[in-house]
């Protein structure tokens, strides 16, 4: 059964940081690419960051490019988003999700993600 597990999601002030956790379990992590998405009740759910299996290949989203960092640690099955300059607009439920295929790159697209956390309230107070 695979199970990924956010955390690290609350309440800040704007211009402050978080840094959101992803445990994996039920799959061979070093294997997988990950994604980070997010969604708000007015938006559709949209994407974030991901990084690819190897870790070598990163892509951002235009919102969050030089604020948010994402990483992965394969020895403790854990993806990280490091959260930085926070704004209002990035209040949202976030979620991590791991792709379909094995050894592949960072995907923008949430169809090519099979699992999914269960998400991790960010709000960002202004």
């Amino acid at each position: 059964q695979v199970q990924l597990v956010e955390s690290g999601g609350g309440l800040v002030q704007a211009g402050g940081s978080l840094r959101l956790s992803c445990e994996v379990s039920g799959r061979i992590f070093s294997w997988y690419a990950m994604g980070w998405f997010r969604q708000t009740p007015r938006n559709e759910r949209e994407f974030v960051a991901a990084i690819s299996w190897s870790g070598d290949s990163i892509e951002y989203a235009d919102s969050v490019k030089g604020r948010f960092s994402i990483s992965r640690d394969n020895a403790k099955k854990t993806v990280y988003l490091q959260m930085n300059s926070l704004k209002s607009e990035d209040t949202a439920v976030y979620y991590c999700a791991i792709r379909r295929t094995t050894h592949s790159g960072p995907s923008r697209h949430g169809y090519e993600y099979e699992y999914w956390g269960q998400g991790t309230q960010v709000t960002v107070s202004s």
